[in-house]
């Protein structure tokens, strides 16, 4: 059987890929009056009167809500959310798996932006974070800036900003390989929905230098016409020289390329006009340039989002750590901060006698990264004033 067949089968036996486990066996009656009633009365109680305890007397403290409508899932696109949630019970098995971090699956039928707002809002209660997954941008954006302004705990959609981490985390090391220096490069990222202009915004942050966004119509500028909101955001801190053209014509010079688009877009010919080029073509499962066709280009560094070949750059590698350090400080928010923290925790675990061409990020399936990010995020939170513990 090939992969697809494995995986259906494997699904077919489990039935789902996650399970409620209580932490205490209901064996007597003592343990009945304890669990539930009538002593459950009395940490309700204590609840009621002060707010802060719901994060010690349940569950909600190391609990994460995993919520997609099913608009753009991996590369499948608009499938729905009863589609989605095999991706949302994976992505709850590996919080768990990688991070030690509960989470849960919530697929909510609707692409209204308030509804979608007012659901997930109606029960953030029940969470300690909310993990948003594989909405479809530009409503994406609006759905985590308000959900932000009206819940206490964090909002952090995953497609957006653990993608942005983890490239953020290997352009250092890219860097440190290729001798590149901070703040003199130039980036090219292609595909500009919810992850490149999540990436671009914190590189630009981070002070990598020029970065340039393109998308179906080629590069983008200030002043465009039909950019979205979030396109026309980045639009005035990108692009710093307005330049115009094709993705082949911004590639022109560049120091870096980064694709988060379709398969198959960049040709050997094309990285063969960029400077020492770092090429992380992260279209799933084909990339947007082969490693071996981005090599005859002359590339110096090569990642894809592929655990077939070296340098996966892969979410794993953020979002458990992320959660369990916003969520052990009690933290009100991620904010930029800790993003750009967990970057830097993450590049440092490859350590200067290990790192290379092929080996600028730790394996994905490595379970110590996660502590190694969690305490970069979890200081960070300290230090801003907004972890509640």
């Amino acid at each position: 059987m090939d992969i697809n067949e494995q995986a259906l089968d494997l699904h077919y036996q489990l039935q789902g890929k996650i399970e409620v486990v209580s932490r205490k066996h209901i064996e007597t009656r003592q343990d009945l009056s304890l669990m539930y009633t009538p002593g459950v009365a009395e940490p309700c109680r204590v609840i009621a009167k002060d707010y802060e305890q719901s994060f010690r007397l349940t569950c909600r403290s190391n609990l994460v809500a995993v919520v997609t409508d099913g608009s753009a899932v991996l590369g499948l696109g608009d499938i729905g959310p009863a589609a989605g949630m095999p991706v949302m019970e994976g992505k709850c098995a590996l919080f768990k798996e990688f991070g030690g971090v509960d989470a849960f699956p919530i697929c909510v039928d609707t692409k209204d932006v308030d509804k979608l707002v007012e659901t997930i809002a109606l029960i953030s209660k029940s969470f300690g974070g909310i993990n948003l997954e594989d909405i479809a941008a530009p409503r994406c954006f609006e759905v985590e800036r308000r959900l932000k302004e009206i819940c206490d705990i964090p909002v952090f959609h995953d497609d957006q900003h653990g993608t942005a981490i983890v490239v953020a985390a290997a352009m250092l090391n890219a860097m440190k390989v290729t001798g590149k220096q901070m703040g003199q490069m130039k980036i090219v990222i292609n595909g500009a929905g919810a992850a490149g202009i999540a990436i671009g915004k914190l590189l630009i942050s981070m002070g990598f230098g020029n970065v340039v966004l393109c998308d179906l119509r080629g590069i983008i500028c200030q002043g465009d016409l039909d950019l979205n909101a979030g396109q026309e955001e980045i639009s005035r801190i990108s692009n710093l020289n307005h330049e115009h053209g094709t993705l082949a014509d911004a590639l022109r010079g560049a120091d870096a390329f980064v694709g988060v688009s379709r398969p198959n877009l960049v040709t050997a010919q094309m990285v063969s006009t960029m400077k020492d080029g770092i090429v992380f073509a992260m279209a799933n499962p084909t990339p947007e340039i082969m490693p071996n066709e981005a090599k005859k280009g002359g590339a110096a560094v090569i990642g894809t989002g592929r655990s077939d070949f070296p340098n996966q750059i892969n979410n794993v590698l953020v979002f458990p750590g992320v959660f369990k350090g916003a969520l052990a400080v009690r933290a009100r928010e991620i904010t930029e901060g800790m993003k750009i923290k967990a970057a830097h925790a993450l590049a440092a675990l490859v350590t200067d006698d290990q790192l290379s061409a092929e080996y600028i990020l730790p394996s994905a399936l490595d379970k110590t990264v996660a502590d190694a990010v969690a305490d970069a995020v979890a200081r960070e939170a300290r230090a801003q004033g907004i972890a509640r513990i």
